[in-house]
């Protein structure tokens, strides 16, 4: 992987080859496909990013990557966690590819094009485009919000946090997961933290190290759960 342009504003242009490379960030990446293919692999999930094509990698998901013919990338390292809405989806807007391109080409004279970086950000977090069932309201994205959640078992989460990411109240949110999930949203948000607790001892972690990356207080707390929830192992 080369990188022969960037920007203070974490917007860079890369080129990738046929060496593999492999990685993870405590960060959103945000990919966009230029030219050629560049092949992904998140946490085991195989993605092909082509031109036009893009992809967000949610913080803490090793990611492999390599492009046998040689492509380029417009990439965006950013903390903004409206990006976890955008987590497991591609891009909605047909002009995507335009924009990265006039984008790719700020990133070469940044003195020149300050303005166009500056929202840089935002247009490209607009391409990936509202998820709106039916017309009425924005749909929650579960999977990207519970892969936020997944890279913040470090600290206390609450109601509030989760629906912030949403761009929503507490309440609306908390009634949101009653409705679409059958569940209240503190249950849900410490299912996840156990789902993914049980997914890291499935892959042979021990319980300790499991406890510790999910955010238990103890060893035995997690066990406890695992208990409760009928997977101790």
């Amino acid at each position: 992987m080369d990188t022969p342009a960037s920007t203070s504003l974490g917007l860079s242009l890369r080129r990738y080859g046929a060496s593999r490379g492999s990685h993870s960030h405590d960060h959103f990446q945000v990919l966009i496909g230029i030219d050629g293919v560049l092949d992904l692999e998140v946490e085991g999930r195989g993605r092909r990013v082509g031109a036009g094509e893009g992809w967000v990698v949610t913080p803490g998901d090793r990611h492999d990557f390599e492009s046998k013919d040689g492509s380029r990338c417009l990439i965006l390292d950013t903390a903004q966690d409206l990006w976890a809405r955008c987590a497991g989806r591609a891009p909605l807007a047909p002009q995507l590819l335009a924009l990265a391109r006039y984008l790719a080409l700020c990133v070469s004279a940044p003195s020149t094009s300050a303005s166009a970086l500056h929202h840089a950000p935002a247009l490209l977090l607009e391409a990936w485009g509202p998820i709106v069932p039916n017309g009425r309201r924005r749909a929650i994205d579960w999977q990207g919000l519970s892969d936020w959640a997944r890279s913040r078992w470090h600290r206390p989460l609450g109601v509030a946090d989760l629906a912030a990411v949403t761009c929503l109240s507490p309440s609306q949110f908390a009634q949101r997961c009653r409705d679409e999930q059958g569940v209240s949203a503190m249950h849900w948000l410490r299912a996840q933290r156990l789902l993914h607790a049980r997914q890291l001892r499935d892959r042979g972690i021990g319980v300790a190290e499991a406890a510790r990356r999910t955010g238990y207080r103890s060893p035995s707390a997690l066990t406890a759960a695992m208990r409760r929830s009928g997977s101790a192992r």
